[in-house]
């Protein structure tokens, strides 16, 4: 079959259209493959590796749309690429003739319709978000500015101007906000509670979230501060501003604090603000040794699941030191069940390969690898000379980011369209090196409706297509999700039981598993 494409020059339509309509594609008469993307470099390479590239293709700019088949017949690729201009101009002639009364688009008229709102979600294509976002502080509006691809220097002007208004400015790159109980972005629905959430990033946020709704407490108010705001260009602003205002917030007993290493000076100043709270602060700060947090008077957590087990014994007045004691003695149950997988492995089957939908996920997940196992491959790395040449081709130990900025350009969110991580997990479990495969299954407002059942499928199929080649192929995965989601997490958890996936406790956990399998 043959790899067939049209260009479209300087056109935009949002990622749930693509998805959408690469989805009518796929059902055509004759498609093997197919893909509307953006025009990027990234995307280009994702093509490439799926066997839709063509000249034409190769001919396209980042702000062109691709649309890529591959087909039996040139027939049949030309039946399916019309089909999909046809449903283009469809979608844009609709979205022309919308009820601009009952839906509003544009800010001002947001605001006639809601006049009593303090609060802007901004949800657009990075070149047009610091716009949008600006308009809304201007006019007294907090703003969670959950689009990505925003210029630094756009980040740095907009969270000046949000303090010198006395507002908050929440991202971007931190799609995650529980404020009041109302979850806005990509949240869980956990219970409301007396631990207030300050993060840089938005799986940081819901894993703790959902570790202190499982260790029986709740959550007052989570604010995401984006992932470069700890960073020495942007200076912490925001998470500083979060901190001070959660100080004074009478429903926050507890404060936890967490993020991908900040800037060393940024760091220090960020805990004297938490070190002068009256109230007690957890802090995990992935990959800190801990010992300026302990100094500080603070609580230092090394992982995830470990801040939000401190944070709740805490907020229920428990011994922090006995209820981690319990947590690591239950974990060793689940960790015994490596044995059993490592004895199936074949002698080749040496690497662990991570394909996380949840950037802070894949960050903790190799420090728990680096420190067991040796040096971790990612795209978004640990350490600078272990960043993958080519995202889309592991090297040894490699945990995938899949939510990084080069996926998500004309794409949605892996959180909400599995599309790019299945083709990659089967990938992976062709590879005769691939011994275990981590995942992570984030539940939630705003993430799809049912990611397990996409999931199980690919699981069920890559571990078959393994076990014809004469390999055992190990999945573990992490379900970040609490009762009250409408995903339903003991559904999601039985479908991915059923394609034979290792269900962990918590995505660290998850990752200590895979080192005992490979080790």
């Amino acid at each position: 079959m043959n790899a067939y494409a049209r260009i479209r020059k300087g056109e935009y339509h949002d990622s749930v259209t693509l998805m959408l309509l690469t989805k009518e594609l796929l059902a055509a008469p004759g498609v093997a493959d197919a893909a509307i993307v953006m025009g990027t470099e990234a995307n280009k390479a994702l093509l490439a590796d799926s066997g839709l590239l063509s000249d034409v293709v190769r001919q396209a700019e980042a702000n062109d749309l691709i649309i890529s088949v591959r087909a039996a017949s040139p027939e049949e690729a030309t039946a399916a690429l019309t089909q999909a201009e046809r449903l283009l101009q469809e979608r844009r002639t609709s979205q022309a003739g919308e009820d601009v009364v009952s839906r509003p688009k544009t800010l001002k008229a947001a605001l006639q319709v809601a006049p009593d709102a303090n609060l802007a979600v901004i949800s657009v294509a990075g070149r047009y978000a610091a716009r949008e976002a600006r308009a809304a502080l201007e006019q007294g509006l907090h703003v969670l500015l959950f689009s990505d691809n925003v210029p630094l220097a756009d980040e740095i002007a907009l969270k000046i101007l949000a303090l010198e208004k006395g507002l908050l400015l929440m991202g971007p790159d931190a799609g995650t906000s529980i404020i009041n109980g109302i979850a806005l972005g990509l949240a869980n629905a956990v219970p409301r509670g007396p631990v207030g959430i300050v993060g840089a990033s938005g799986t940081g946020i819901q894993g703790i979230s959902v570790g202190i709704a499982q260790a029986g407490s709740g959550v007052s108010q989570a604010i995401g501060v984006g992932g470069r705001d700890l960073s020495e260009e942007v200076g912490g602003l925001m998470m500083e501003a979060a901190l001070r205002a959660l100080q004074d917030d009478p429903a926050t007993k507890v404060l936890c604090l967490v993020s991908k290493p900040p800037a060393p000076t940024i760091a220090r100043r960020v805990l004297e603000t938490a070190r002068t709270s009256r109230k007690p602060v957890v802090v995990c700060f992935l990959g800190d040794d801990g010992r300026a947090v302990r100094s500080a008077g603070l609580y230092p957590a090394a992982t995830l699941d470990e801040a939000a087990m401190v944070a709740a014994a805490l907020a229920r007045g428990i011994d922090p030191e006995t209820a981690l004691a319990e947590q690591r003695q239950a974990e060793e149950g689940f960790l015994a069940q490596a044995e059993g997988n490592r004895a199936r492995l074949n002698p080749e089957q040496k690497y662990v390969r991570g394909l996380f939908s949840g950037g802070t996920f894949c960050y903790e997940a190799q420090l728990v690898l680096r420190d067991l196992v040796g040096p971790v491959h990612s795209n978004a790395p640990l350490d600078k000379p272990m960043r993958l040449a080519d995202a889309n081709r592991s090297v040894g130990h490699t945990c995938v980011d899949l939510g990084e900025d080069e996926f998500t350009v004309g794409r949605l969110h892996p959180m909400m369209d599995n599309g790019l991580r299945i083709r990659r997990l089967l990938k992976e479990g062709d590879d005769p090196a691939t011994a275990v495969i981590l995942l992570d299954v984030v539940l939630g407002y705003g993430a799809h409706p049912d990611p397990a059942g996409e999931l199980s499928a690919a699981i069920g199929e890559a571990k078959a297509r393994a076990q014809q080649a004469g390999r055992h192929l190990a999945v573990v995965a992490y379900v970040c999700g609490v009762a009250n989601d409408p995903q339903r997490p003991a559904e999601q958890e039985e479908k991915l039981r059923a394609a034979g996936a290792i269900l962990a406790p918590s995505n660290a956990a998850a990752a200590r598993l895979a080192v005992r399998m490979v080790r």
